[in-house]
């Protein structure tokens, strides 16, 4: 008599299969799901209730607030909505959680080989786990989002909270994802390596020359295939061909700031790449030329100078790295993607970028590309869509908060002056992403042309000092993560983004 296997009886190699062959079906149900849902939210919104909506729009404080001082005007908006404070207060406790993320990992990693001791085993238990969620820095907005959406349905009544996470827009979450995951493919890494590898190659091929060609040419080509795309590239090359050499603790540190600096200002060559100047772009006029002339070549400075410094600055540790056989990012020649499949590669990310700002044509291209991904997974590397899933929840949770913090930023930029509004600008992007700031700042009435210019240069400049203050900034360091056991900590990553910092903001505000 045949007997039948049953399901669980299974190989590995079968299931992994099953699982990669149904992947595109459970993501078009998701994305299904999504669409019914922000229908259903629509239609919630255009009831009468919506009128009543949270948060308040900045014109309704407007009224009574005529000839006060500024902690006149945040105590008269606290009075108008209690819960701005207190949405306030949960987001900087969530951004105090992520200073002490790394305490989490590093004390979820300790119980964890004491269990081993004690018990043997794994060393997993429950405890494990949650110190090592609540150690997940991509997971700290999304956690301090419950409290949030709790107290909104508490305070505004039933469905409130529904109707605000409703109407938050996390477009530029849902582009990171696809992006991270298209440009993470094979075809895509091997020509960056190709281009990259070809310069640091005319300089010695050493370590010291691959760091060199990816922190100054990687970020400038930001401009033209977005800031995520050049940082996950930039990242992974990285990793590969410097961090794989095991550099000291303070090179990896300084490595990882500068490369969020470079990434946040490589992208004003032009008025589409940088998510702070996408924001206001269009309401204050720039074009490719005015980003040129006025922000790209001085961003382009600005970076050759701030490597060339790290780079006579970590000489020794760089020189130190020692040179093994590094294998590319992608297979050996002989097992190179054809290059037909690569040409869909290059369109799919073309095609993301040209509609970055329309959500159901990424979603659509993604599956499109998932599809085509399937049918050529003899050519494929495997797509590992944790790390962009992890980094659109942080995004999604970073809009969350940043939605509900305009009541107070608003009128602090409003009254700076245009090299008060740069120093302003710097040091509230290392507390809200930058893209959150250069929009709150064109909702000013009568900005001048220089306090523009003041509030995108103070933006983009201080894009490297936090986690949370570039959107590509958790790509980065979620491709690099692996490099630090206990997580990065958030004041390595300060001290290491500050000189080159101080360098771009010097050559925004000195460079004619």
């Amino acid at each position: 008599m045949r007997s039948c296997a049953p399901a669980t009886s299974l190989t590995p190699d079968r299931r992994t299969k099953r699982t990669h062959a149904m992947l595109p079906w459970r993501l078009a149900l998701l994305v299904l799901l999504v669409l019914v849902t922000g229908h259903g939210e629509a239609a919630a919104a255009s009831s009468p209730q919506a009128a009543a909506a949270f948060p308040p729009p900045l014109s309704s404080y407007q009224a009574g607030e005529q000839g006060l001082s500024l902690l006149e005007v945040l105590r008269h908006r606290v009075s108008v909505e209690p819960l701005n404070a207190i949405a306030t207060a949960i987001f900087f406790l969530a951004i105090l959680h992520s200073f002490f993320a790394p305490r989490f990992l590093a004390a979820s990693h300790h119980l964890r080989d004491k269990i081993i001791r004690e018990r043997g085993g794994d060393g997993h238990s429950f405890w494990v786990e949650v110190l090592h969620f609540f150690g997940e820095i991509e997971a700290v907005f999304g956690i301090w989002v419950v409290p949030l959406l709790l107290m909104i349905e508490a305070m505004k009544g039933p469905r409130s909270a529904e109707r605000f996470v409703g109407n938050v827009n996390y477009t530029e979450a849902i582009f990171v994802v696809v992006i991270m995951s298209v440009a993470a493919t094979r075809p895509v890494l091997w020509a960056a390596e190709a281009v990259l590898g070809g310069l640091a190659r005319l300089a010695g091929g050493s370590p010291m020359a691959w760091w060199l060609s990816i922190l100054v040419v990687g970020p400038c080509l930001g401009s033209f295939i977005t800031e995520p795309a050049a940082m996950v590239i930039c990242a992974l090359l990285l990793g590969r061909r410097v961090f794989d050499l095991s550099p000291s603790t303070r090179l990896r540190y300084a490595t990882l700031g500068l490369l969020f600096v470079n990434i946040s200002v490589g992208g004003t060559l032009t008025h589409f790449a940088a998510p702070p100047v996408l924001m206001v772009a269009g309401k204050f006029d720039w074009d490719f030329m005015f980003m040129l002339q006025n922000f790209g070549w001085k961003a382009v400075v600005g970076i050759v100078l701030s490597t060339t410094m790290y780079a006579a600055l970590f000489r020794k540790d760089l020189l130190e790295l020692k040179l093994k056989a590094v294998e590319p990012l992608t297979q050996e020649p002989r097992e190179r993607v054809p290059a037909g499949i690569a040409v869909v590669h290059f369109a799919v990310l073309g095609l993301v970028v040209t509609f970055a700002h329309t959500p159901a044509a990424i979603i659509g291209l993604f599956l499109f590309f998932l599809a085509f991904h399937q049918a050529t997974a003899p050519h494929q590397d495997p797509v590992d869509l944790r790390p962009p899933l992890l980094v659109g929840f942080f995004l999604a949770g970073l809009v969350i908060h940043g939605a509900l913090q305009q009541w107070w930023i608003e009128p602090i930029l409003g009254r700076l002056s245009a090299l008060a509004m740069m120093e302003g600008a710097i040091i509230l992007t290392a507390f809200n992403d930058n893209a959150a700031i250069t929009y709150l700042a064109s909702l000013v009435p009568g900005l001048s042309d220089e306090a523009k210019y003041a509030v995108v240069a103070g933006a983009v400049t201080g894009g490297g000092l936090t986690v949370i203050a570039n959107a590509p900034n958790p790509a980065g360091q979620s491709a690099l993560a692996r490099y630090f056991p206990d997580g990065v900590a958030p004041g390595g990553l300060f001290l290491g983004a500050l000189l080159p910092t101080a360098i771009l903001a010097a050559a925004f505000l000195l460079l004619p």
